[in-house]
């Protein structure tokens, strides 16, 4: 199983990116999945996750701003991130809880991340 993040890149202060991450490889089910980030010193923390059902979830300082959303038949997530901040600069990680095809067992995968630098 693999994820694999696309998207992230050199935006200025107010502009607008959008990051995508496809699970592929022996997958079943994908069930959750999300983005994290992680600034130059500081822990990774969550952006937004989303349910197979599309409930989601948002950190407070990204909401009105980040929207999260999927397809489910292209096991695919999405970010959209409008009026980015300097300091949201960071590597942006997937992550996706899901079935694994044949042991049909659920397990957490994290992509390598992308990088999103935003200049003020």
């Amino acid at each position: 199983v693999q994820l694999q993040a696309s998207g992230g890149g050199l935006v200025q202060a107010g502009g607008s990116l959008r990051l995508s991450c496809v699970a592929s490889g022996s997958v079943f089910r994908v069930n959750d999945m999300g983005w994290y980030r992680q600034a130059p010193g500081k822990e990774r923390e969550l952006v937004a996750t989303i349910t197979r059902g599309g409930s989601t979830v948002y950190t407070e300082s990204v909401k009105g701003r980040f929207t999260i959303s999927r397809d489910n038949a292209k096991n695919t997530v999405y970010l959209l991130m409008n009026n980015l901040k300097p300091e949201e600069t960071a590597v942006y990680y997937c992550y996706s809880r899901l079935m694994v095809a044949v042991i049909y067992q659920v397990m957490d995968y994290w992509g390598k991340g992308t990088l999103v630098t935003v200049s003020s």
